[in-house]
């Protein structure tokens, strides 16, 4: 049987695997994005569906005032004794991009906590922190019945190199605490960048996988292995086990990040995060996602690629999955029910209410109209993830803006420093208009760069509709038959990691939804009718 590359598109890296039963689990980073974590669901390992929002209340995760690309990093599933265990991070600060090995010091704030439940899709516990050493916690569960919390050591002293391997502590599973001394069992390869560690014992040996290279296009998955939980620890004698490093022929980019999964049968398969670059700007707006392919063990004791040169593969065999053929996503949602549908997210708050409700005019999803567009805290916008290539999205807004400081509309976004809004504002004289504001990280600044366009009272549909590196932008007051397009083309692959401002971090993907501010305070509501999404092509 045969499937295709990636199996979880858009937005989805850093994937963490584990088997209960014939049931398979994937849980994947949701960066600034509320609700925290995505677990999707498999029992054939090449369809998924979206199974738990893990972190979704106040008292799970908060991450106002984090800046783009931080929040949740790198979630670790788990299961032991009828219970499962997910541990991450939430990055508070990063600072400045610094190279292994940098000069100066770098003070970053990495928290670390663990929830469990005893249902995948059950109500999770709060969080329990467990330390701020650095990121990318790891639980192993040990034969013995111990269990063992590792995660990578971040070193912020000058002249120290940065990621300065992966530390590992016993820690109780009844009430989070860690017991003895931390200590340092791995100080990685001469690739650098050590993170993402996972455990796993297989015939007296430890193996010890992390990832290294960076998350860019150096990424590879490493690993090492010892007789004993401490090390010490040899290296893989081929290498890393997978990258697509130094292969330009690999179909998929940046692979790196993974971790392992044994079938019932006794199969292993490894998921990984990987990118899909856009042709002409090699740019990869569709973010990290993540991607699966069959492993085996050789004779040796080691893992590898079933063909042994550690590529990534696009289209995938094995007798462990059913057939799967990718079909295009096409969703209409007309906000007919009380819970916002799974498919969309929204930003840093844990308090929807301050941005958005589902029963205030039933039909419609009500936003109020708060701080700016890429706003750290409370910001209005509601979006989901671009999973395809090309794809058309449209939605339906009513809006009465009472001055130039209120907006709203449909919204291209990456983060604070790139995104596209096609929004309904109004002049200083009160007349309607409808423009683009597009902030593009060449010049750090919004600005419009289309002349705003008269619209007459009403409702007004707006679309976007997206082919590779191209966006256009259309609207259509209610009435019109046919749509009217914004003259200027824009720029899509800067909604991709790529496209930066120097020295910030670019982890996440290009959403897209609806959006609207008011910069006055008064909190402006917005209808929207309904959101179209649909793939024109994967």
């Amino acid at each position: 049987m045969t499937f295709q590359n990636p199996i979880l598109r858009g937005l989805n890296p850093d994937p963490s695997i584990v088997r209960v039963g014939e049931d398979y689990y994937i849980a994947t980073s949701t960066f600034e994005w509320f609700p925290g974590v995505q677990i999707h669901h498999s029992r054939d390992l090449a369809r998924w569906q979206l199974a738990s929002p893990p972190l979704n209340r106040p008292s799970q995760l908060d991450m106002r005032g984090n800046p783009d690309s931080c929040g949740v990093w790198a979630p670790d599933l788990s299961y032991t004794a009828g219970r499962f265990h997910l541990v991450y991070t939430d990055v508070k600060r990063y600072g400045r991009t610094t190279v292994d090995g940098a000069m100066g010091a770098s003070f970053r704030d990495f928290h670390n906590y663990w929830v469990w439940c005893d249902r995948i899709d059950g109500q999770w516990s709060d969080p329990v922190h467990l330390n701020s050493s650095g990121f990318d916690p790891a639980l192993f569960h040990d034969d013995d019945g111990r269990s063992w919390l590792l995660n990578m050591l971040w070193d912020h002293r000058p002249g120290r190199r940065r990621f300065a391997g992966v530390l590992v502590q016993e820690m109780d599973l009844k009430t989070g605490g860690l017991l003895g001394q931390r200590q340092l069992i791995f100080e990685g390869t001469r690739l650098g960048f050590t993170e993402g560690p996972h455990l796993y014992k297989r015939d007296g040996w430890y193996h010890l996988l992390v990832a290294e290279g960076g998350t860019e296009r150096n990424h590879a998955v490493v690993m090492a292995r010892s007789r004993s939980l401490f090390g010490p620890y040899e290296v893989h004698p081929d290498g890393p086990v997978l990258t697509a490093y130094g292969k330009p022929i690999a179909p998929l980019a940046r692979a790196g990040h993974g971790d392992i999964v044994e079938t019932p049968s006794g199969e292993t398969w490894m998921v990984y995060l990987c990118g899909r670059p856009l042709p002409a700007s090699d740019r990869c707006v569709l973010g990290r996602e993540t991607s699966i392919q069959p492993m085996r063990w050789g004779e040796d004791g080691w893992l590898r690629t079933c063909d042994g040169s550690g590529t990534p593969v696009l289209t995938v065999e094995g007798a462990a999955v059913a057939e799967g053929v990718y079909r295009p996503v096409d969703e209409r949602h007309e906000f007919n029910t009380d819970a916002l549908p799974d498919a969309f997210q929204w930003l840093r708050t844990p308090y929807p209410d301050e941005l958005f409700s589902l029963t205030a005019r039933r039909g419609h999803l009500r936003l109020y109209g708060r701080e700016s567009i890429g706003s750290q805290f409370t910001q209005s916008l509601v979006a989901r993830r671009q999973q395809a290539f090309r794809y058309a999205a449209e939605t339906l807004v009513e809006v009465t803006p009472a001055n130039p400081q209120q907006a709203a509309g449909l919204i291209y976004y990456y983060n604070s420093s790139k995104f596209q809004f096609l929004h309904v504002t109004v002049d200083d004289d009160g007349g309607r208009l409808v423009q683009v504001l597009s902030a593009t990280p060449g010049d750090g600044d919004c600005s419009l760069i289309v002349q705003p366009v008269t619209i007459p009272d009403g409702p007004v549909a707006l679309r976007v509709e997206v082919e590779n590196e191209v966006a256009r932008f259309a609207f259509r007051p209610q009435g019109r038959p046919e749509w009217s397009w914004m003259p200027q083309l824009f720029d899509a692959s800067i909604l991709s990691d790529e496209a930066t401002l120097p020295g910030l971090p670019n982890f996440t993907g290009a959403f897209v939804g609806m959006a609207c501010y008011d910069l006055s305070g008064a909190k402006i509501p917005v209808d929207l009718a309904y959101f179209h999404y649909r793939d024109t092509q994967h």
